[in-house]
């Protein structure tokens, strides 16, 4: 399997950077699988003299292993081409293998060392998944840095056999000692937290003896532009949140950004995080914040127990995908149910699916899924779809694509993992099943404001009510992005929003000082 030239001009720049010598362990057969898995390997080895390949017994084959020549095993094993979003991972693994230290925090590292169980974990992963390496990246921290911790990262694709027979329908999925541990997205601080069995970690004294101007909850596109445009202001400024990204994390190719012809989520948002750090700004990730209130400062509780002390505050949360809240629905989340086709597409190749929602996401999935699955039928609620008009001409062109409107979802049926949907048809009032091996739930999104409470205002659908200055009803709160009453959910406006209420905010401290001041002298 011949490595893009590009991709190897990278590698070749990245493995400049080994500070020891790295082996690289092969378990091969003679199949076409194994074949891909040497190409790939012998590639890599032959860009670096300080990387060779080696002969070995592995758990799978094919897949190789990595170690620091004359170390102990370092436990990080690569079932399948960690090309894709998974070659971010490889290259890592690499660096960290050969002596690079993590970048983590002290108290991380601290954690993960003290780990005593031997932990053996296995993440099925999809390339084209962009969640999946933020799962790998961390596991093979917690390896590199702990002897009673490996790792192997399987490509779910080559092993679909092995997905298939763990009954494996969403991605990222680990195993941990056998037995299936966890499912979706996480940052290392959450895996730390759940492998030591702890509760969440207090925060360092210098985030709860100081008092921020502003701190911001939430990391996504209305959250980083809001941070970047308090911290041009000159104001002290942290964000805190679960991790940094949000939903466009979930979103593989943006084309309407005005100035930005094409760019992934992901990219995108580690281009605001750099900007971000750029600036200053203190990102506190791996905390969840549980309740705010106004006394005489703005004060964040934390699930840790800590509470974080602001002048002001800006919530921007953000939203999740909306569930369709039908039977079977939740009990076969993860075993067919799915709400990232670009994600979990891949392990659905050559099947039939549906996708239930017609707007732009739901229109969009179906063209992308139709390239991979044998058919695709999307279900839409309303008489119409709502989708832009090239999407649906696009739908419509694709041979493996059935449009269903007026379309009640009643029940999405299985034994142990999907197999089929029931709806009505909201015309005739008749019922009909599809036969189904998986369902794309692609009916919009539900802001992440569960933890919020009077006095805070919110509308029938929970979401924060905010004025044009993206002020609350409470003095020095201000929210921005999808977690508001905004007219419509698009990148692009949450980030206009979150860097109104960051001037806002400003002004508000500015306001606040002069009134101080004047109450003083007076």
């Amino acid at each position: 399997m011949a490595i893009d030239e590009t991709i190897k001009q990278q590698l070749a720049g990245y493995l400049k950077l080994l500070e020891h010598d790295v082996v690289i362990t092969v378990d091969l057969g003679t199949d076409q699988r194994s074949q891909k898995v040497s190409d790939f390997v012998n590639e890599v080895s032959a860009l670096s003299p300080k990387i060779t390949v080696a002969s070995g017994q592995l758990k799978r084959q094919p897949s190789f292993a990595l170690d620091q020549a004359g170390q102990a095993s370092s436990g990080i094993e690569f079932a399948g081409v960690p090309l894709g979003h998974e070659f971010t991972s490889f290259v890592l693994a690499l660096l960290q293998v050969s002596g690079h230290a993590p970048k983590i925090s002290a108290e991380t590292k601290q954690r993960i060392e003290a780990i005593t169980t031997d932990l053996y974990f296995e993440t099925f992963a999809s390339l084209s998944c962009h969640n999946c390496p933020d799962v790998v990246q961390a596991l093979n921290i917690m390896s590199v840095l702990n002897p009673h911790i490996s790792h192997t990262m399987i490509e779910g694709g080559m092993y679909q056999d092995e997905a298939t027979e763990k009954n494996i329908l969403a991605v990222p999925t680990v195993f941990l000692n056998d037995e299936e541990w966890h499912n979706g997205r996480a940052t290392l601080e959450e895996l730390v937290d759940k492998a030591a069995g702890a509760a969440p970690q207090h925060v360092a004294e210098d985030w709860t003896d100081q008092e921020f101007d502003v701190v911001i909850v939430g990391a996504g596109p209305a959250a980083g532009s809001a941070a970047i445009y308090a911290a041009r202001k000159g104001i002290s400024t942290a964000i805190v949140a679960d991790h940094f990204g949000g939903q466009p994390l979930d979103t593989v190719g943006i084309e309407n950004l005005a100035g930005t012809d094409y760019v992934e989520g992901e990219q995108l948002m580690a281009n605001i995080q750099t900007q971000v750090e750029k600036y200053g700004v203190k990102v506190l990730t791996g905390q969840r914040v549980e309740h705010i209130a106004k006394h005489e400062t703005v004060e964040l509780t934390l699930a840790s127990g800590d509470v974080l002390k602001a002048k002001t505050a800006i919530i921007a949360t953000g939203a999740q995908w909306r569930t369709i809240g039908v039977p079977g629905e939740a009990e076969f989340k993860n075993k067919g149910v799915a709400y990232c086709p670009h994600c979990d597409g891949p392990l659905y190749a050559g099947k039939d699916v549906a996708v239930i929602g017609g707007g732009n996401s739901g229109i969009e999935a179906a063209i992308d899924l139709a390239g991979i699955c044998n058919h695709v039928t999307v279900l839409e609620f309303a008489p119409a779809l709502g989708a832009d008009s090239v999407l649906q001409a696009k739908a419509n062109s694709s041979a493996n694509i059935t449009l269903i409107t007026n379309a009640a979802t009643k029940e999405i049926t299985g034994a142990g993992r999907v197999n089929g949907l029931t709806y009505t048809d909201r015309t005739s009032q008749t019922e009909h099943h599809l036969d189904l091996e998986g369902v794309f739930v692609q009916i919009g999104l539900v802001p992440n404001t569960d933890w919020i409470s009077a006095p805070l205002e919110v509308s029938s659908h929970h979401e924060i009510v905010t004025d044009a200055r993206q002020a609350t009803n409470v003095d020095g709160i201000f929210a921005a992005g999808d977690c508001t009453d905004s007219a419509y959910k698009q990148i692009i406006i949450a980030m206009g929003a979150g860097a109104t209420a960051a001037l806002s905010a400003f002004d508000y401290l500015v306001r606040t000082s002069v009134k101080k001041t004047e109450k003083v002298m007076a």
